[in-house]
């Protein structure tokens, strides 16, 4: 493992060496012969252009790779990743990337002079009939959704946005409403098809090969590319009600959320986000991000005198299957559901829609951002996940003082249970209590410069973090340092990463974007 560690985190934004420079079009042009050598059903384009920056960036637009690919391949199966990733080791540079959507933020899909893997080439979706489905590593969950929809079923766990590849997702952990109740969707597959970066196709699960299953699932594409996952299933529900209530308290926000995550299945609701918001008509992050939809309004006269700059907003679903018969209806069972929480009477809000309409609310958003141009625009986006024990402080300091004015976009903050997490899987969370919240400061800007001051402000927010000791990790992580990584993963996990890297990826193929190990060609013996 030491032997390993010396090989840790290069400086990818280091000022390039003339004599690198002099060479690398001789070191292109023998990794070109290398690849061109790789028999492959599937495609691979070469000299791709600098001026192509889909490959180089991706959607948090604040990170462009030093150099663009070498080469894209767009696999027809799974052999054709599993040679390229056997050829990969061949070469004593080269590299290869999984890029599902480019959803990343800090350039993590990216490969300068390697390899970048389309895996929406490969989006299969199969409906079994044991109540999971097998989805291809490339599918959208938008597309499992629609699949599934068909067959009266839906995965359990989802994400906010399901533009987003299921490898993608299962890389990191995959978060949303659901989460409390059935963990991040890393916790909802039973089964893994993944190509190793020693190029070895592997199937996996909780009882065979459980070691690489384990390591892939929030493992940042470290230890293999994920081709397949066995998702599991539940009966869809016909429709969802809707419902927002706003606070002007966080203790009793907090205090609320925490009351509905805990309840036990049968009592409680089926999805359980909230969102901080600013005590203004601010267009974006003001009093209007609440309603749901016209004619729905908030009063502003509604509040509280005392209220401060930042109100909270709790959302909620309950699922609606079929109409009530002989038990409760839809009605009184979120009046029970909601009897004793402590919002404010004339500040909530409700519908009822469709469980499709519902899942793809942000679908909408995407529209609205695409034709606004913001889509396209920078997105330097802060996502943590910071322990019960300081949250309230963080309130204070973040919510309160330093996004007092909001961040252009949603500022979600919500509880998850730490039991619902398999602390065997890759996946880094707080450890000092059962509770922890998802803190995602969703940023949309219209300018660069906006988008310098906006990283700048993530980066006061993480460094009030370090100083005041908060127990939090960053999800979707970023970092340049083995210290930092280290710290990021705690002692024990990052000696397990380190060996996992060394059993399933022992030359550092896979995945350069995530900046964790540098490329060698000598393998950890």
């Amino acid at each position: 493992m030491i032997a390993y560690l010396e090989r840790f985190v290069p400086d990818s934004d280091s000022d390039s060496n003339p004599s690198e420079d002099s060479t690398s079009a001789a070191a292109a042009a023998t990794d070109v012969a290398l690849c061109k050598s790789v028999e492959l059903q599937g495609t691979l384009e070469y000299h791709v252009s600098s001026a192509n920056d889909i490959y180089s960036t991706d959607f948090g637009g604040i990170h462009k790779a030093a150099a663009p690919p070498l080469a894209v391949l767009r696999p027809a199966s799974v052999d054709d990743i599993a040679r390229l990733l056997r050829t990969a080791s061949r070469s004593p540079r080269l590299t290869v990337a999984a890029r599902g959507k480019g959803h990343s933020i800090h350039g993590q899909a990216t490969a300068p002079r390697g390899v970048v893997v389309e895996m929406g080439a490969m989006a299969a979706v199969e409906v079994r009939d044991d109540g999971c489905a097998d989805v291809a590593g490339g599918a959208l969950w938008e597309d499992v959704l629609a699949a599934c929809l068909g067959r009266g079923l839906a995965p359990r766990s989802w994400t906010d946005y399901l533009g987003l590849t299921v490898g993608g997702t299962l890389s990191n952990a995959g978060i949303s409403g659901q989460a409390f109740r059935y963990g991040p969707q890393t916790e909802n597959v039973t089964e893994l098809e993944v190509v190793t970066g020693k190029g070895d196709v592997v199937l996996c699960s909780p009882s065979h090969n459980s070691d690489l299953f384990f390591a892939v699932l929030g493992g940042l594409g470290q230890f293999g590319i994920i081709t397949r996952a066995r998702v599991r299933l539940h009966h869809a529900p016909l429709k969802v009600r809707w419902i927002r209530l706003v606070y002007a308290d966080f203790d009793e926000f907090v205090a609320d959320a925490e009351s509905l995550v805990t309840h036990p299945p049968s009592e409680s609701l089926d999805y359980v986000e909230g969102f901080a918001f600013v005590n203004s008509d601010d267009p974006v992050n003001g009093w209007d991000s609440v309603p749901l939809g016209p004619p729905q309004r908030l009063d502003p006269t509604a509040i509280p005198s005392h209220a401060g700059p930042t109100l909270y907003c709790l959302e909620l679903a309950l699922h609606v299957h079929h109409p009530a018969q002989d038990g409760p209806t839809t009605d009184e069972v979120v009046t029970e559901t909601l009897r004793g929480l402590r919002f404010i009477r004339r500040l909530r809000f409700s519908t009822e829609v469709g469980y499709e309409e519902f899942l793809l609310r942000v679908k909408r958003a995407e529209k609205a951002a695409k034709a606004s141009g913001i889509w396209e625009t920078p997105h330097p986006w802060l996502n943590l996940l910071v322990s019960k024990r300081d949250i309230r402080a963080f309130d204070g300091a973040v919510f309160k003082g330093i996004l007092r004015r909001g961040v252009g976009g949603p500022m979600l903050v919500y509880p998850l249970l730490r039991s619902k997490w398999d602390g065997r899987t890759s996946a880094a969370v707080p450890e000092s209590s059962e509770i922890f919240y998802l803190v995602a400061l969703l940023r949309f800007t219209a300018a660069a410069v906006g988008a310098e001051e906006m990283v700048a402000q993530n980066e006061e927010i993480l460094e009030w973090c370090r100083a005041k000791g908060v127990d939090f990790k960053v999800y979707l992580p970023h970092y340049r340092s083995e210290e930092e990584w280290r710290r990021h993963f705690g002692r024990h996990k990052w000696e397990r990463f380190v060996e996992r890297k060394a059993r399933y990826d022992p030359y550092a193929v896979l995945a350069p974007g995530q900046g964790i190990f540098s490329r060698t060609h000598s393998p950890i013996v």
